[in-house]
């Protein structure tokens, strides 16, 4: 209501109303709007050449994307020149141009977030992707703080399925210092898990004992596996190999993407 719009603690400095207005939706109906020519879209690179195609070629594009800019339409033009820059990623002008539509939207942003991916993305533009992303490890002391299972369904879109297609394996996983116990299965080439009751025993390929400290450790990298095996915070019952090539079906996500430029 216009009564706190303009109240400082609801304004959309970090969260926005409408991103949070669609999550709601999102989390009941997923992704899709209702519209079918949203439902099968054609990839970006593809859909960027018709539409370049169809406004006369790359120049004509140009043009138009360039009155908007001077009409300061920053999103209609930051529109044209995305399909162009998709179709044409080494079309320096067009990145240029570009560039300057993210830092006008960027500078006008409310939301703080809003705003770094504006600029995140004039900076790639003009810069490239980065060499590398986020270090995870500089996260350590929020993943202390995160549910054990949140670390799971991470896992579980990490797992290399065509390496993991013939395989049925089975860890357990017990936390030492969290008297918290999980099953860990692959069936189908999929990763499931559960919470394993107090002195439930399941069939397992090996046992993994550990802190979960080491465990975040291990997740972010800090620290291998292979690195960790005889330290005195972890121990492994059954077979120490089946628990390694267990491990070895997760690859490491790149955190170094590019988010306006066509991989």
């Amino acid at each position: 209501p216009a009564s706190l719009a303009t109240v400082f603690s609801s304004r959309g400095y970090y969260g926005t109303l409408k991103h949070n207005a669609r999550a709601v939706y999102q989390a009941y109906m997923g992704w899709y709007d209702g519209n079918p020519a949203h439902l099968d879209p054609l990839p970006d690179t593809a859909r960027a050449a018709g539409y370049v195609d169809l406004a006369g070629g790359a120049d004509a594009l140009y043009s138009k994307a360039s009155a908007a800019f001077a009409d300061g339409r920053y999103r209609w033009s930051a529109e044209l020149l995305n399909h162009l820059v998709f179709a044409q990623p080494d079309n320096g002008k067009a990145r240029e141009l570009l560039a300057r539509n993210y830092d006008q939207l960027g500078y006008q942003a409310e939301s703080g977030p809003w705003r770094d991916i504006y600029l995140t993305g004039a900076m790639e533009l003009r810069d490239g992707k980065p060499d590398s992303g986020i270090n995870l490890a500089t996260m350590k002391e929020i993943f202390l703080q995160t549910p054990v299972s949140n670390f799971f369904d991470t896992l579980s879109v990490r797992l290399k399925a065509e390496d993991a297609a013939d395989k049925d394996w089975r860890i357990a996983i017990r936390f030492t210092d969290l008297q918290q116990n999980y099953l860990l299965w692959i069936e189908n080439a999929v990763l499931h898990y559960r919470p394993l009751a107090e002195n439930e025993t399941p069939a397992t390929d090996a046992t993994l004992n550990l802190t979960h400290p080491l465990f975040v450790s291990m997740l972010t990298g800090e620290a291998g596996i292979k690195d960790t095996l005889f330290s005195d915070n972890l121990s492994v019952d059954g077979s120490t190999l089946d628990l390694i090539r267990f491990f070895s079906l997760f690859e490491q996500p790149d955190p170094a993407f590019a988010i306006v430029l066509p991989e």
